[in-house]
């Protein structure tokens, strides 16, 4: 088994990390300010974290040299690996990007809207940088939905076999979001994690209701992932990235060590 990621995600609203329950709302009040989001992701590189994913909630072309100064910022102190999505739509915004310091570009509402998109960057930068995230709600038993629009709109479209259809159009990874976990702490959806894992070829990242390391573990052993993506457990100080992955070596999963 090759060593699984642990990577701590950051949503950044208006330059400031924030975080929600169930992809709350910024305009309806809904996301706590957690703070600079170039220091914590210092802090998480000290820890040993294995990547960084930086989600711009609030991503427009007006606040687009926003995310850009926080990358190019993060680029320069931190080693490990960027991903930075959100309001990327064309292949030039990929590129801006990549330009800053990131390693890969994550791509959720665009590339519903314009698969080809998936296509077209990989052909330029390479399956390698290109992250397809899908937002997914459970609509029914063992039946999964494609979401857009932060969550709040559905595309009618079947989770896994979207995320089979952005792997043969090119993307090297997939991000799984499930939007019934998200910020509950209550766990992982593990059943559509497995499904995901095992209808694709590139590694698939867990994400949404990490609570306790035990969760952690459990989308790892049971779910399939190839990597776990958290947000509040590591904000709000529950854990450190160094505390899960003793917690993972310990159930015998392969980790990475600084």
């Amino acid at each position: 088994m090759l060593a699984r990621r642990v990577i701590p995600c950051l949503d950044v609203h208006d330059g400031r990390v924030t975080r929600g329950v169930g992809f709350g709302r910024a305009e309806a009040g809904e996301l706590r300010n957690v703070g600079d989001p170039v220091e914590l992701a210092v802090r998480y590189n000290d820890q040993g974290a294995d990547e960084m994913v930086f989600f711009d909630i609030t991503a427009s072309s007006q606040n687009r040299a926003t995310i850009v100064d926080v990358i190019e910022r993060t680029a320069d102190r931190c080693f490990m690996p960027l991903t930075v999505g959100g309001g990327i739509r064309t292949v030039e915004d990929m590129s801006a990007m990549l330009k800053a310091g990131a390693d890969k570009v994550s791509i959720n509402s665009s590339a519903v809207a314009n698969p080809d998109l998936i296509r077209a960057g990989a052909e330029k930068f390479g399956s390698q940088c290109i992250v397809v995230s899908i937002d997914a709600r459970r609509v029914a038993p063992e039946q999964w939905q494609v979401f857009v629009q932060g969550g709040r709109k559905t595309t009618g479209m079947d989770a896994i076999e979207w995320a089979i259809r952005a792997v043969d159009l090119g993307a090297g990874e997939i991000v799984l979001n499930s939007i019934d976990a998200d910020g509950t702490k209550k766990g992982f959806d593990l059943q559509v994690t497995r499904r995901i894992s095992e209808s694709v070829g590139v590694p698939v990242v867990a994400s949404g209701g990490a609570g306790t390391l035990d969760h952690l573990a459990e989308v790892l052993l049971e779910g399939r992932a190839d990597a776990v993506l958290a947000a509040s457990i590591f904000h709000f100080g529950d854990f450190t990235v160094g505390q899960v992955k003793d917690h993972l070596a310990s159930r015998g999963i392969p980790v990475r060590r600084v």
